[in-house]
């Protein structure tokens, strides 16, 4: 016989029977019933200081593991709080639930707490689908649907709001339990196989085959591989190496597809792509294959990339593939899949002696570029780039950074080159303040006994500086590296460029290592880059976060 429990019990049960394991939030009045079932489940509840660090963590551990990231906030300013990091989800593609309660009657009662006039819609301006459950079916219903859409869609965050009466109602356990199957897995009905499709041509099922022989012609092949292709393609790098040494491909990468192409590879151009010479690369190429990127305005800083008309674009969005170019091949497929197919097909082709061309690409053109370019960046904003080289030879193998908008992560995503995908988090898309420090919790939560590290500037630490609190109640070994130049300083340095005088772009800051200790934090101020090194790797091994407070002087 099915267990009845109240819905807000239920929904947890759920939750933990479709494999989440934590969630992040903060309880209240209006919500306490979707707590009473927490313990019971076996989940575990990280308790946030506001609820858009609920939010940046729970990003951050989806990013960390791929799973969705989940939480729990009120009715009214609780949900109103965790939108930003919902929008900043919905531009990264990140899988994020948001569960909240809502009231139960709008129209004939006002001046109720927390009344908002319209809280699913507008939580629905920042997320992939807002929906309010009005019986316990419902309720199940939209939790597997979010799953499912995170499971074989793009991933984007998805609300559900449920009123405070039907969370108090008991209800029954009618949804479906997921059972183990003979491997021990868990048997889970939303593993869909996704197939190629077309969205404005006939694809014929031999595209890849077509795409092989093409990149095995051509002289310059060029591949992008974007977020989206490093999220899918996960540990799959070792292919993705076969394939550009078969095609003898040139690799772009946006800052978030860092870590696809191995940092040794020759031909390797790195993130660059919003330097004005990358335009002309592109345009030289005659074939390029787009992997898992918009090349959004946030990836190129321009209009258009650049490259002819007669692309590949691999994706699974349907709007990304239907706004390119009419000549272009649009491959429905996740990267793993096609990258998978591609190997094989590249391998068969070249066996067959086709002949080719000398190639138009060399490891001393690409090197020649990757200089120019590590010295535009480094003239942009100087002594940054130095820091960046000390910091990244510290730290250990298969650290997971998290970076807040900043000079110093601005400077590191085009000259730091990462080994592996999905291993360096940035609010790209929505561009969030306070973003790294939350989010680097998630992420810390997600890989105990794994390295993670925030990189964060002195104004965007002001946003969510309550979570070192969380960091410290947990005991994570966070080290979280402060950049303070004093100032809004990309702010400032685009108000010169536009000949505004520069106003507004100076804040008093408090000593933030005092600050930090006063959580319960360690802080330490370096005053050399050895320093730094030794305070880092310190910081690994500590039984709670460091914070690391440089200023531009490190470098001098």
């Amino acid at each position: 016989m099915a267990q009845t429990r109240p819905l807000g019990a239920q929904i947890s049960h759920m939750l933990k029977d479709r494999g989440v394991d934590v969630i992040f939030g903060i309880p209240g009045v209006h919500n306490q019933e979707m707590y009473r079932g927490i313990e019971e489940a076996g989940i575990t509840h990280v308790l946030a200081r506001h609820e858009q660090g609920a939010g940046f963590m729970a990003d951050g551990y989806a990013r960390a593991t791929g799973k969705p990231g989940v939480a729990y906030v009120i009715t009214g300013p609780g949900l109103c709080n965790i939108m930003t990091p919902m929008g900043q989800a919905y531009s990264d593609s990140v899988p994020m639930l948001v569960i909240s309660s809502c009231l139960d009657e709008m129209a004939a009662t006002k001046g109720q707490l927390h009344q908002m006039k319209d809280q699913r819609g507008a939580a629905e301006t920042v997320c992939d689908w807002s929906e309010e459950a009005r019986t316990a079916d419902a309720a199940y219903a939209l939790v597997d649907r979010a799953i499912a859409e995170f499971k074989t869609n793009r991933p984007r965050p998805k609300h559900i709001q449920v009123p405070i009466q039907q969370l108090e109602t008991h209800a029954e356990e009618t949804f479906a339990r997921w059972r183990p199957t003979d491997k021990g897995r868990q048997e889970n009905k939303f593993s869909i196989t996704r197939l190629p499709g077309a969205i404005k041509q006939p694809m014929p099922l031999d595209v890849i085959d077509t795409l092989a022989i093409r990149l095995l012609q051509a002289e310059r092949p060029l591949f992008v591989f974007g977020g989206g292709g490093a999220r899918q393609l996960g540990a799959s790098g070792s292919s993705v190496t076969s394939i550009l040494e078969l095609a003898n491909a040139a690799v772009f990468t946006t800052y978030a597809g860092r870590g696809v192409a191995p940092p040794d590879w020759p031909l390797l151009f790195g993130s660059s792509l919003a330097r004005p010479e990358s335009a002309k690369l592109l345009d030289a190429s005659d074939c390029v294959v787009l992997v898992g990127t918009d090349l959004a305005e946030v990836d190129l800083w321009r209009s258009e990339a650049g490259q002819r008309p007669g692309a590949y674009i691999v994706n699974i969005d349907p709007e990304v593939l239907s706004q390119s170019h009419p000549k272009d091949w649009c491959l429905q497929y996740d990267a793993a899949t096609a990258m998978a197919h591609l190997h094989s097909a590249l391998e068969k082709h070249s066996a067959n002696a086709l002949k080719r061309p000398k190639s138009g690409w060399s490891a001393d053109l690409v090197a020649g570029y990757r200089d120019r370019w590590r010295a535009e960046v480094d003239a942009e904003r100087p002594g940054i780039v130095p820091v960046c080289d000390a910091l990244r030879s510290c730290l250990p193998e298969g650290t997971m950074i998290y970076s807040d908008m900043t000079q110093f992560a601005y400077t590191a995503k085009e000259v730091w080159d990462m080994e592996m995908p999905g291993h360096w988090h940035h609010p790209t898309g929505f561009g969030t303040l306070g973003y790294a420090t939350p989010a680097a919790i998630g992420g810390a939560v997600a890989r105990k006994g794994k390295p993670t590290m925030a990189i964060i500037g002195d104004y965007g630490f002001h946003y969510t500086m309550q979570e070192l609190g969380v960091a410290v109640e947990l005991g994570l070994p966070l080290p979280i590296i402060l950049w303070d130049n004093g100032k809004l300083k990309e702010i400032e340095e685009s108000m010169v460029r536009a000949q505004i005088a520069p106003n507004a772009v100076v804040a008093r800051n408090p000593d933030f290592c005092k600050l930090a200790e006063a959580f319960g934090a360690y802080a330490c101020a370096p005053k050399t880059l050895a320093e730094m090194q030794d305070a880092v790797r310190a910081a690994f091994d500590a039984d709670g976060p460091t914070l690391i407070y440089l200023t531009p002087e490190i470098s001098a």
